[in-house]
Order: structure tokens, then C-alpha cells, then sequence
């Protein structure tokens, strides 16, 4: 079997690499373990619905504070679209659609 074939691209938006960019490294390996977990199982992330429908949120902790990192999914692909704490996150969002 072709490897190639089985193999999960990650794009990143803009407003994504934004934020990843400000992060410290402890951060960024929280970050990367949620990426990780959302490449493992895509599902789960809640979806969204209405304006945000096909966008997928999962909800994870850095130190204290509750981090949502938005993404969408198909079998070959995770778009990574924002990251951040739940203050303005989906007014955000919707700006970026």
C-alpha cells in the first residue's frame, strides 16, 4: 500500500498562524497535541451550525485558560482557520468566512 496516499495534509490560515506565532513553546506543544488529536479523530471537534455550519471546534486547556481552535476536515485534509480563548472567537470567525 502507497504511504503517500494515507497521508494527512495540515494547512494553516492566516489568522491561525497569526496567533501560533505569539505563543511560547510550552504552548505551542499544547497546541500540537490538540492538533495531533484532531488528526487522529477529526470528530472531535463539536460542529458548528448556521454560519459557522462544516466548521468544527475543539475546546482545550493551556495552564488556566480554555483555548478553541476552529478547523475543517475531509478525509484527506484539516484546515486549521483560528485559535484562540473564547472571548470575540466566532464573531471572529464569521469575519474570516
Amino acid at each position: 500500500m502507497n504511504k503517500k496516499a494515507d497521508t494527512i495534509i495540515i494547512k494553516q490560515m492566516p489568522a491561525f498562524k497569526r496567533i501560533y506565532k505569539k505563543l511560547y513553546s510550552p504552548e505551542k506543544a499544547k497546541v500540537n497535541d490538540a492538533i495531533r488529536t484532531i488528526m487522529k479523530n477529526p470528530k472531535i471537534g463539536q460542529e458548528k451550525k448556521g454560519d459557522l455550519s462544516g466548521v468544527f471546534v475543539h475546546k482545550f486547556k493551556i495552564q488556566k485558560k480554555e483555548m478553541l481552535l476552529a478547523y475543517e476536515w475531509d478525509p484527506r485534509q484539516r484546515l486549521l482557520l483560528a485559535l484562540g480563548v473564547h472571548e470575540n472567537f466566532y464573531r471572529d470567525l464569521k469575519k474570516q468566512r
